[in-house]
């Protein structure tokens, strides 16, 4: 009996860990595409009708197209940005997952800014893409992810 419910924990564990990574990898796409400038990548992340703010430091929501966004990364060089994130939590509940991450941002080696994500990803067609992503930015008290 003790066999079979090892064997079971061992096995809940191993889908779990899958798991993750399967909802992490549209954000790691997103870094990755963001560092190499690589703008189809960066749009492979993302649901067709994705919605991106920022929280400013008086507290408003600042909206940004995702289109927009995705041509300001077309325009960088490789290596000039480079977002840095820590997953802190991965919540899921059948096809939504809520990831939270705090980070620190480099343009072109060095720290710009940092602060934390919030992302909404929804499962289409059975690949996560994430729908919705709100943070937070400032240039103080920001510590260095490697």
């Amino acid at each position: 009996m003790n066999k079979i419910a090892g064997l079971f924990i061992l096995m809940s564990i191993s889908g779990f860990g899958q798991q993750n990574q399967d909802v992490e990898k549209p954000i790691r796409n997103l870094f990755l595409g963001m560092k190499n400038a690589d703008a189809e990548l960066v749009k492979s992340a993302f649901t067709e009708h994705a919605i991106l703010q920022t929280i400013t430091k008086d507290g408003s929501v600042k909206g940004d197209s995702l289109q927009d966004f995705i041509t300001s990364v077309s325009k960088f060089s490789k290596g000039d940005l480079e977002e840095r994130i820590t997953i802190e939590a991965i919540h899921t509940d059948g096809n939504l997952a809520s990831v939270f991450t705090p980070y620190s941002f480099y343009l072109k080696g060095k720290l710009s800014h940092c602060g934390a994500n919030s992302f909404q990803l929804v499962k289409q067609n059975n690949e996560w893409k994430i729908q919705y992503i709100i943070d937070t930015r400032r240039k103080d008290n920001c510590k260095e992810i490697k």
